[in-house]
């Protein structure tokens, strides 16, 4: 029993030191491995890469400096100066309407546009006429019995006649009677003359509200006419535009040359139409929802002379978009609008690339150009494409706006580039020169054999003795 147990723990011992032995040759390999692969990494070079100079192409415009006027754009809608409702001061039937008084349609100041059946004043006028007859031949009776009275009185020779005695009362009175005959006549001839209505002003007729055989009560509105002498514009102008144009709040035009220039104008028809307007006063309160000054532009005869250069009306009702000359700037700093960035930031190039960011105060803009009093000078190259902020590190390379062909501003290869070609062309010729040497060596021993075979040729084929 004591036998087995004691060959079996032989064996056992006997195959753990192999398998141990094992073990640790396996870990002894693998850190052989781990070891030199550490080394070759720690002892290699590291590969080179080379480094790349990149430049990013905009477009750019030099800033100028020049005189500079300064402009106000708006926009408003063209109304008549004058517009009233026609109406007749007395009443009756229309017998009359002239051709003309139709919508649209033109009448001269004194032109009679509608009249009224005028029987009524007619026989007005006879009776007026009849009581001044009436009231002469008393006021005559009177005159006469007066001067007789008066004879009577002399021939008696008793004081002073009395007033009533020498009947002045009675001849103040039929005085009076004529007075007042005679004011008949002129009110019946008034009234006679009201059953024309004349046109009060050179006008077009806007709308027409009654017709021939209608009967109309004094004041009943007959239609709606305006006047074509003058029209007039609306425009809205901000604190911001009065400070351009320099104009106060209770401005009113002495004259016409005076009063500053305005450019209107619209399409009209797919074509562009221009008319010149002048702001003659300004309205006397600021509008209470928008909070701007309204200044008042008229355009005269707008029918006539008034015509826009195709020879277009300035009719009411239009929607034009005006310009304003203002104040006058010397020696300020005009540059692209593109070039002005948010915040008024503009992007400023040197002659090596680099760009800057400044900020700028500017005094105007427009879809063209902007106006800059400080911040930029004259002769600065400013980037005028769309470029990101962020980019504004980059070496640029700038072309002309008007002539993209030509270069500005080309960025110059930086110290570190200038270094890594140097040492390009090195060490391409250290690699030339082993190589040229052998190509000689070459060369040489070639030159050599073939003037050894040469020779030997030579003393082979001479003589023999």
């Amino acid at each position: 029993m004591t036998q087995p147990q004691t060959v079996g723990a032989t064996e056992q011992d006997e195959k753990y030191p192999k398998f141990r032995a094992f073990v640790f040759s396996v870990l002894v390999l693998i850190a052989i491995g781990v070891a030199t692969f550490v080394w070759i990494k720690a002892t290699s070079k590291p590969e080179e890469k080379e480094r790349t100079f990149n430049t990013l192409a905009v477009m750019g415009a030099r800033a100028t400096r020049k005189d500079v006027t300064l402009t106000v754009e708006t926009q408003g809608e063209v109304r008549p100066q004058t517009e009233i409702d026609l109406v007749p001061e007395v009443g009756g039937k229309i017998v009359y309407v002239a051709p003309n008084f139709i919508e649209g349609g033109f009448f001269k100041k004194g032109e009679t546009l509608i009249r009224i059946d005028d029987s009524n004043f007619k026989i007005s006028k006879v009776r007026a006429q009849a009581t001044i007859a009436q009231a002469e031949q008393v006021l005559a009776r009177e005159i006469a019995e007066g001067e007789i009275a008066k004879a009577d009185f002399e021939e008696l020779g008793r004081g002073e006649p009395s007033a009533l005695a020498m009947r002045l009362p009675q001849r103040q009175e039929a005085e009076a009677s004529l007075l007042a005959a005679k004011a008949d006549l002129e009110s019946a001839n008034l009234q006679l003359s009201r059953t024309n209505v004349r046109a009060p002003f050179d006008g077009r007729v806007r709308s027409k509200s009654s017709d021939i055989g209608q009967f109309v009560s004094p004041g009943s509105p007959l239609g709606r006419i305006f006047s074509t002498n003058i029209v007039e514009v609306r425009l809205p102008l901000t604190d911001a535009d009065l400070a351009k144009v320099d104009l106060p709040i209770a401005f009113n035009a002495a004259s016409r040359e005076a009063a500053p220039k305005v450019k209107l104008t619209t399409n009209i028809g797919n074509e562009p139409q221009e008319w010149t307007g002048y702001i003659m006063r300004t309205e006397s309160t600021y509008d209470v929802q928008s909070r701007a000054l309204f200044a008042i532009v008229e355009v005269f005869d707008p029918y006539g002379k008034g015509k826009s250069q195709n020879g277009v009306p300035l009719a009411p009702g239009l929607f034009v978009d005006a310009v304003i000359d203002g104040k006058k700037l010397e020696g300020v700093i005009v540059l692209s609008r593109d070039g002005l960035r948010p915040q008024n930031e503009v992007y400023v190039v040197d002659d090596e690339g680099k760009a800057e960011i400044r900020t700028a105060t500017v005094a105007d803009s427009n879809a063209e150009r902007a106006v800059i009093t400080s911040g930029v000078e004259a002769g600065d190259l400013v980037v005028v494409s769309p470029l990101e902020r962020s980019r504004i590190a980059t070496p640029l390379k700038v072309l002309d706006i008007n002539d993209p062909k030509t270069v500005i501003v080309d960025p110059p290869q930086p110290e570190w580039m200038k270094k890594s070609e140097a040492d390009a062309k090195d060490k391409n010729s250290q690699k030339k020169t082993p190589a040229n040497e052998e190509t000689t060596q070459e060369r040489e021993k070639t030159a050599g054999g073939s003037s050894d075979k040469t020779s030997s040729t030579s003393e082979s084929s001479g003589d023999p003795e």
